[in-house]
């Protein structure tokens, strides 16, 4: 897509937020950052029945919020760019950043929960439906970045067929969160997002699994943000090396026709 057809459309091109506005998220990220570090750690008390193993949770947690919220925005921006209306390659890009970033809450995530595991369950990894569930949309949005570097002969195909695999992808999306609802598993119920919207923690502890969620949430933006200036950066590579390729082509032939 030209970018003529972008500008009429009226969607960023190079980034997704201003500058100073980015760099008040950067700043207020940090500060929240240091803030959780310091409740985790000191400021909130250790559980009754976990002990300190339990304070691995205000880390959890945000990681698995934020690997749903990475997937959604994938799934929607898919979407937008399946809908012939609403298509433009801002989709295609913020689709593939916003994956990436997913792979990386979703891992950490898997080896955070491992680590409460060990000293809670008694075992670094146990067959469970949130568990496994978890693990599989860890693949399966892997494999869905692995198949946006496959090259396209049409560029717009390609980025259907990404669309199409991420939405598909995200359908795990809800079998992992009601897994726990829906099965007998050894992983805990939703502790704040559970049918019936009743927060289970409290006090303190609730105060700090509220920061880890909105310090994460904040630097989920703040590197969606990043990746997506950088995709744009490398799109713009590909460019100059193609046109580069195609003019020394050019010139090849030229010489020996001359």
């Amino acid at each position: 897509m030209s970018e003529a057809e972008r500008d009429d459309a009226g969607l960023p091109r190079d980034e997704l937020l201003a500058p100073m506005l980015r760099r008040v998220i950067g700043v207020v990220t940090i500060v929240s950052l240091v803030a959780l570090v310091l409740f985790g750690l000191w400021g909130a008390p250790t559980d009754e029945v976990q002990g300190d193993a339990q304070r691995v949770m205000y880390l959890h947690v945000p990681s698995a919020w934020l690997a749903y919220l990475a997937f959604f925005v994938t799934a929607a921006a898919s979407a937008l760019f399946l809908w012939r209306r609403t298509r433009a390659e801002v989709w295609d890009r913020l689709a593939g950043a916003s994956a990436e970033l997913g792979v990386m809450f979703t891992g950490l995530a898997l080896v955070l929960g491992s680590i409460w595991g060990r000293p809670v369950w008694g075992v670094w990894w146990a067959w469970d439906a949130r568990l496994v569930s978890t693990a599989l949309l860890f693949f399966l949005f892997l494999g869905y970045c692995a198949l946006r570097r496959i090259p396209a002969a049409d560029p717009v195909g390609g980025a259907k067929r990404n669309a199409i695999a991420a939405l598909i992808a995200f359908v795990d999306v809800p079998i992992v969160h009601f897994s726990v609802e829906w099965w007998r598993t050894l992983h805990q119920q939703a502790t704040v997002f559970n049918p019936q919207l009743n927060p289970q923690i409290h006090g303190v502890m609730g105060l700090t699994l509220w920061l880890g969620t909105i310090a994460f949430t904040l630097l989920y933006v703040y590197l969606l943000d990043r990746r997506y200036r950088l995709a744009v950066l490398e799109d713009g590579r590909a460019d100059r090396e193609l046109e580069r390729a195609i003019a020394e082509r050019i010139s090849t032939s030229r010489g020996v026709v001359a």
